[in-house]
């Protein structure tokens, strides 16, 4: 049943981001300008980005043997930009980060989570599993930028418009600035990207090293 489950899950959720690059593949073939490409992606990838939270619960039941800590991770940063930037401060929504991201996040899900359906079910083709350890190259850097150029405008709006931001005095006694956490979010790349992107090129090596010598 639990692997029953994951193949449908993972299938959904390939089909689902094939969808959302589908949509931004035809907005801008038809014209469509970047201002305007998320009103028009915008349900599909709340709806596969918000799905992501159940890998949580998949590492945390055992179905799945990634690490709950990593998992909550990985989901907690795409989950924050979708809700936290790009729908709290719509200026983002703007931004020629939001298209960089979105393909960035497309294809790199569509690979992903094919190869996992795939591998609930025998051994994926050899092409795919070329793609996962060799799209992130090209993927990582242009998604990361994207997600940086939308908190750097979602900052810029939060600041201006004091969106979220609790001061004193009020009954709790307590104060919240959210541009001080968009800030403290974006900074933490610094450290977290650099070894997050050497360890995929170990992985690739490790791989596409052994399918090689294969």
């Amino acid at each position: 049943m639990s692997k029953a489950y994951l193949v449908a899950y993972n299938t959904i959720q390939t089909l689902g981001w094939s969808y959302i690059l589908f949509q931004m593949i035809t907005h801008l073939a038809s014209g469509g300008e970047v201002k305007t490409l998320y009103a028009n992606t915008k349900l599909s990838l709340q709806i596969f980005q918000t799905g992501a939270v159940l890998e949580i619960f998949h590492a945390m039941f055992g179905l799945v043997r990634s690490s709950v800590q990593v998992t909550t991770q990985q989901v907690f940063s795409r989950v924050y930009v979708v809700w936290a930037v790009l729908y709290m401060c719509p200026t983002s929504q703007l931004s020629f980060g939001f298209p960089m991201l979105l393909f960035a996040w497309t294809i790199t899900e569509i690979i992903r989570y094919s190869m996992y359906a795939a591998n609930l079910v025998g051994s994926p083709p050899y092409f795919l599993t070329w793609l996962r350890y060799t799209f992130f190259i090209i993927a990582y850097p242009i998604g990361v930028s994207g997600e940086l150029i939308c908190s750097y405008v979602a900052l810029v709006q939060a600041l201006e418009q004091d969106i979220l931001s609790i001061h004193l005095p009020n009954m709790l006694n307590a104060t919240f600035s959210f541009p001080l956490i968009i800030l403290v979010i974006m900074l933490s790349y610094i450290p977290l990207f650099p070894p997050m992107y050497m360890y995929m090129f170990g992985q690739r090596k490790k791989v596409l090293g052994v399918k090689k010598e294969e």
